[in-house]
């Protein structure tokens, strides 16, 4: 993220107005050249000298100082924005080992630091609702304490394996019956690479028909 730096604010240095005092400790008042008492034209009330005229406060300098106070709070949203941005960083860099920011999928096929669990497997017997031991094809891939989806063309559920067998998975009791093909999968995502986007993984029954050729 670039920031964006306005042009150098201008200071305009304001001054005071600093009166002269008169013997008596009191301030002097202005006279015209035959001595008389100048007096303010709109209010009334009598001018007086001074060393420094001071800063006058107009619109103009009004509007400068406005004009900086906006620039700044622009440059402090920018820079919030920024930090912001570096504490993401550095909490993806955190929690994931050996990422070195690397967190997103842009799922067009390319390497990146992060891999789709593939491991899928088929029930290669139907399930009742509550069973916790699964037959299946294969355990490969599979880990204890971890989570998988079963699925079907009428069920899906998630659940937690809790002990991988030679040839079976054990895991929470199903909420739902499944049938003998059913798939057991870390990630039932399919990604399409030419969209770039996700997709949910297909279960589907195909017939077959035996032709004999004489």
């Amino acid at each position: 993220m670039s920031l964006i730096v306005s042009n150098e604010y201008e200071l305009l240095y304001w001054k005071d107005r600093i009166w002269k005092i008169g013997p008596d400790g009191k301030l002097i008042p202005m006279t015209d050249e035959n001595g008389k008492i100048m007096y303010h034209p709109l209010t009334g009330q009598p001018e007086y000298e001074f060393l420094e005229d001071g800063t006058r406060v107009n619109a103009k300098r009004l509007n400068h100082m406005d004009e900086g106070i906006y620039l700044a709070h622009e440059f402090i949203v920018q820079i919030n924005a920024m930090i912001r941005r570096m504490q993401i960083q550095m909490e993806l860099d955190g929690r994931v080992p050996g990422n070195s920011g690397t967190f997103a999928d842009t799922l067009d096929g390319s390497t990146n630091k992060i891999t789709l669990d593939k491991a899928l497997t088929d029930i290669i017997e139907a399930v009742a609702i509550g069973t916790t031991t699964l037959k299946v094809a294969s355990v490969e891939g599979f880990t204890a304490f971890t989570q998988v989806t079963i699925f079907d063309d009428v069920h899906s559920e998630d659940v937690v394996i809790t002990v991988v067998g030679p040839d079976s998975i054990k895991v929470q009791a199903l909420k739902n019956a499944y049938k003998k093909g059913a798939k057991v999968a870390r990630s039932n995502v399919v990604i399409d690479t030419v969209n770039s986007e996700m997709g949910v993984g297909n279960w589907q029954t195909y017939k077959v028909e035996l032709v004999e050729v004489v």
